[in-house]
């Protein structure tokens, strides 16, 4: 090979390659046994008079049973380049641990439809979050343009400037930003097969737009949003994106999740994975100081739960 063609070959490598290692996670529990479960999701089994047993054995029938599901989350995962393991992985835990799932896939697309002619708005003391983020606070996101980049900085400046905190004479929850606006009708509202926040969906509108071609979601068209995310054919490519986010967000901080469906479903159900993985990030940085072995990714009881029936859901692809 001449020496230029090998040098623009080897450069070409060199650019290609990434900054600093990569570490793949293990497939697998870090935990010997299941993280505690919340006390509110041991509530809202108890009111259905059932167990966490009982509901996982439901969703995974569902699974099981439904073809036609399975196809749509195998094609779906492809187009955003994840196995479907990791769709599979929150569904299940969504439905073993918050909700419980529908017989039939057809019963989800009968609860979208029932949106299209609600009125009601993301709002909070009577201001709607489509002007409370017109705030002077969130100046410094004003030129983002990227939906996850823009919504992810507003819920950065509501836990730095507004949660816990009297604002203007108004005293804000201490709580997180989707559950003071985006949950329009009760507490710990979240809706549909992937059992999405409504911020979550805002968060991944232009990359499911990019990828899957739907219309980019609105804040100010609030039915819009809980059509888009009750709908099976439309709520898949949105928990494939949450997913998807994950795994970048971790990889470019050193991690590979991408064999650890624990790992990726305990994200899904806590999000910000951004600003966790950017704080595992710091943590390791201040154990190599000490000359400590690094802390890998962990799984809470959500995702320890998929982890532990990996089998199971392998059975399903």
């Amino acid at each position: 090979m001449p020496m230029r063609r090998f040098c623009i070959v080897m450069l070409s490598l060199l650019l290609a390659a990434p900054a600093f290692a990569i570490t793949q996670v293990p497939e697998g529990n870090r935990n010997a046994e299941q993280p505690g479960v919340p006390g509110g999701s041991a509530r809202r089994t108890a009111a259905l008079s059932t167990t966490y047993e009982n509901k996982y054995r439901k969703v995974l029938k569902l699974l099981q049973t439904d073809k036609a599901l399975r196809t749509k989350i195998i094609q779906t995962a492809r187009a955003y380049g994840i196995a479907p393991i990791h769709i599979a992985g929150a569904i299940v835990g969504e439905h073993t641990y918050n909700v419980d799932a529908y017989d039939r896939l057809q019963t989800y697309y009968v609860k979208a439809t029932s949106y299209l002619g609600s009125s009601f708005a993301f709002k909070y003391d009577g201001e709607t979050v489509d002007r409370f983020v017109q705030r002077p606070e969130f100046a410094q996101c004003a030129s983002v343009q990227e939906s996850y980049a823009l919504w992810t900085c507003r819920e950065r400046v509501w836990n730095a400037k507004f949660a816990g905190k009297s604002v203007d004479g108004t005293k804000f929850p201490s709580d997180r930003f989707g559950a003071v606006f985006f949950q329009p009708f009760y507490a710990g509202q979240t809706f549909g097969l992937g059992q999405l926040n409504p911020l979550t969906a805002l968060q991944m509108s232009d990359l499911v737009h990019r990828v899957s071609g739907f219309p980019k979601l609105d804040a100010a068209e609030p039915a819009k949003v809980y059509e888009t995310i009750m709908d099976p054919d439309k709520t898949l490519p949105y928990v494939a994106a949450t997913l998807k986010k994950s795994i970048d967000a971790y990889r470019r901080v050193g991690f590979d999740i991408s064999n650890n469906p624990g790992i990726t479903a305990t994200l899904y159900n806590i999000g910000q994975p951004e600003a966790r993985a950017s704080a595992l990030k710091a943590e390791n940085a201040q154990r190599r100081a000490r000359g400590e072995a690094e802390r890998l990714p962990e799984e809470n009881y959500y995702g320890w739960l998929v982890n532990d029936r990996i089998a199971d859901l392998q059975a399903l692809f």
